[in-house]
């Protein structure tokens, strides 16, 4: 936890994981782009569009665990959002690099 009135700290934590979110908001652009037109054209496999579909359930749930342990560990709100953010950020990275090849 932060010391009291301690703003700067705080409004760095904040604009970090600000721009965490917004790369993992871009990332998670281009990987609907790139899956759509996968799907336009015809070219994704069945066991890709499922797993499309799993990702999710999987970073999502290792999110909410990662929250879970911030939460307990006695961390403020931004620690606890970062915490959870951390594993659908690197899913959406690797989706992009998959993507990119």
């Amino acid at each position: 936890m932060y010391p009291p009135f301690d703003q700067i700290t705080v409004a760095n934590a904040c604009i970090k994981y600000t721009i965490a979110f917004q790369q993992m908001s871009l990332a998670a652009a281009e990987v609907i782009l790139r899956r759509s037109m996968k799907m336009l054209l015809g070219r994704m496999t069945p066991r890709e569009a499922v797993g499309m579909v799993m990702e999710k359930a999987t970073a999502f749930v290792a999110a909410t665990e990662h929250a879970a342990v911030a939460a307990a560990s006695g961390g403020d709100p931004v620690r606890i959002a970062s915490a959870a953010l951390r594993p659908i950020r690197a899913k959406t990275r690797s989706n992009v690099r998959k993507y990119r090849r």
